[in-house]
């Protein structure tokens, strides 16, 4: 991997040296623009509209536009030169727990690394005491011509820090007008049978998971290159409007039961092993309470014992 990004970590009077690394990569199908009819490929030129003529890459810079749409040029040095301590330095600004921030709001994820052998005892440091408090760093960073809001946490599996770039509050829009109009009620015996529909369909498997139409793709290039045959398509069962919703939820609990073979979910197998354990002891009791027991027993035989003479007399 090729760091993006070099800088450092500053909280109170510690400064970490770092290196941002991406953590993600799409991996989705790439097209490209051709003539419909000989199949040429479609490519996009720069020209200047002052001089119509292409230009090359080297001679293009910046430029922002104003309200009034003149466009004000910006160099390289000028950007370079801009007064923004988040250039070099991902500035924490607070902490806060782990779970506050709502996923929405995430944008991309980074790897933070250690720049150098100075760099790794604040590093751990910072990385244990998040992890201890169960909390995560709030920054603001700048990345890729954009000052953003940010958190580092610590990705537990790897004990690595990762920096999550956000948006600002303003940039999130308003769900609103997304939500229901009209007012539902929802039956109790409805939300148990969800219950049992999320049961029944587990937790998730990243090995189930697969591009779909990434295979698709790639089949249907197959196919008309020769390779291959491009396979049929499976038929599924017609999807009518849901009418009884219960019944609906019933056939799909019973469907989610059957894909996975009849295996019981695992929280619920969990539980039920759980369950026997505790329950094992109780089969066998302990050795003072069942010499208590017999005890008990003699004496009530002799109290029996005792009242049968009363009784004949």
């Amino acid at each position: 991997m090729k760091s993006i990004w070099k800088g450092a970590i500053s909280f109170g009077l510690v400064s970490i040296p770092v290196q941002l690394y991406s953590a993600t990569e799409e991996h989705g199908v790439s097209f490209r623009q051709v003539h419909a009819e000989d199949g040429g490929r479609i490519r996009y030129r720069r020209f200047c509209e002052l001089e119509d003529r292409e230009v090359q890459y080297a001679e293009i810079t910046r430029a922002y536009e104003t309200e009034d749409g003149d466009l004000v040029v910006l160099t390289p040095d000028d950007l370079a030169q801009l007064p923004l301590p988040s250039k070099k330095i991902i500035d924490v600004v607070g902490f806060e727990e782990v779970g506050y921030f709502d996923p929405i709001q995430f944008s991309r994820a980074y790897y933070v690394k250690a720049a150098d052998a100075s760099a790794a005892k604040p590093y751990v440091l910072l990385r244990e005491a998040l992890k201890r408090s169960d909390r995560v760093a709030v920054v603001k960073v700048a990345l890729r011509n954009r000052e953003a809001p940010a958190l580092v946490r610590v990705l537990a599996e790897e004990d690595v820090l990762v920096l999550h770039t956000m948006l600002w509050p303003d940039e999130v829009r308003s769900a609103q007008a997304v939500a229901p109009d009209e007012k539902v009620t929802v039956r109790r015996q409805e939300l148990d049978m969800v219950d049992s529909l999320m049961d029944a369909l587990g937790g998730y498997d990243p090995d189930e998971f697969t591009d779909e139409y990434r295979e698709a793709v790639e089949a249907l290039v197959a196919s008309k290159e020769g390779v291959t045959p491009l396979p049929k398509e499976a038929e599924g069962e017609e999807k009518g409007q849901v009418i009884d919703l219960m019944s609906a939820l019933e056939a799909s609990v019973k469907a989610a039961k059957d894909k996975r073979g009849g295996t019981q979910p695992r929280k619920k197998a969990a539980a039920k092993k759980t369950a026997a354990k505790k329950k094992a002891p109780a089969k066998k009791a302990p050795a003072k309470e069942t010499a208590g027991k017999k005890t008990a027993a003699k004496k009530s035989t002799g109290k029996k014992a005792a009242k049968k003479p009363g009784k004949a007399a």
